[in-house]
């Protein structure tokens, strides 16, 4: 018998309260976890204030597109005795004007103290700083370690199973970013590099669970051409983060960090800075293979199988 030591099976349950995917959601990981899940989006929030589970002591996050930055989504994570009251307080701020949806964690037992919603708020807080997805509203960042050691190790199981509900709900502010794969991994054969030279630039990238990462040291065109528009905001957002930087050559710009992208296109066209073809333009690495011929082939082994 072969035991497989990969991630395990889960089953998350969400119910739409109402009956819309758009309206009020709960989420509960079945047979695992008391802690339950609980989303509004903001035109709601009176249906969500009248729900006896806000009235408790609580975990939650107010979360909405930053009118900053586009791209990127902004959010404040906080903690409250009663999430209700301070939902109410957050509405009326006009400093909270930012948000459109609303989550709320709760304890399915009631066992969740304030000492473990100020916990939970400390490590989201602390996941949503590392991903570097959303901007944090927050003014200040606690660093919450009082618990007993029981506790502590409940309530990392805790953050665990909350990262595992948020993308499903549609947040992924916590949400790790991309690594690359195992080189080898026998359920997934080898990992293949894919490059990008044109325009004096070349760049590497590795597909991922979480988008088409091209890797720290590639290098991108600086100077796009006058008709660029598509991604051309992407661009411009990474270089205010410090993802894409200023090299000594004037012409180039070289990626400090690992960076994932929802597309190859758009990987390609800020590479390119420039309008261009992901599929075509990333080529398997040494063989000069593009991406489309690549997938096809990848697809076609499986269905004749």
């Amino acid at each position: 018998m072969t035991i497989s030591t990969g991630p395990r099976g889960r089953t998350i349950r969400v119910f739409l309260a109402d009956g819309t995917p758009t309206g009020i959601l709960t989420a509960e990981i079945m047979a695992s976890w008391t802690g339950k899940a609980i989303v509004a989006p903001r035109s709601r929030l009176a249906d969500l204030l009248s729900r006896p589970e806000v009235t408790r002591t609580s975990v939650y996050v107010l979360s909405g597109p930053d009118p900053n930055d586009p791209l990127r989504s902004k959010v404040y994570i906080g903690e409250a005795d009663s999430v209700k009251a301070r939902l109410v307080q957050h509405n009326a701020d006009e400093a909270k004007d930012f948000f459109n949806r609303v989550l709320v964690v709760v304890s399915k037992d009631e066992n969740l103290t304030k000492g473990h919603a100020r916990f939970l708020e400390s490590r989201l807080i602390a996941l949503t700083q590392a991903a570097r997805r959303a901007t944090l509203a927050n003014g200040t960042a606690p660093d919450f370690n009082l618990l007993p050691e029981a506790d502590t190790a409940d309530m990392e199981f805790s953050v665990e199973q909350i990262s595992l509900i948020l993308p499903i709900l549609g947040f992924d502010f916590a949400q790790p970013q991309a690594t690359i794969p195992s080189p080898a991994r026998p359920e997934s054969g080898p990992t293949a590099i894919f490059e990008m030279k044109a325009v004096g630039v070349t760049a590497r990238a590795v597909e991922t669970e979480s988008g088409f990462l091209i890797l720290k040291g590639s290098t991108a065109r600086a100077n796009g051409t006058q008709s660029w528009e598509t991604y051309k905001g992407l661009r411009d957002s990474l270089l205010e983060r410090g993802q894409l930087v200023p090299t000594a050559d004037p012409n180039t710009l070289s990626f400090a960090e690992d960076v994932a992208f929802a597309s190859l296109s758009a990987a390609a066209a800020v590479v390119y800075a420039g309008n261009i073809n992901g599929r075509a333009a990333w080529k398997v690495e040494g063989t000069g293979q593009p991406y489309k011929d690549y997938q096809e082939a990848q697809i076609r082994h499986v269905a004749d199988a």
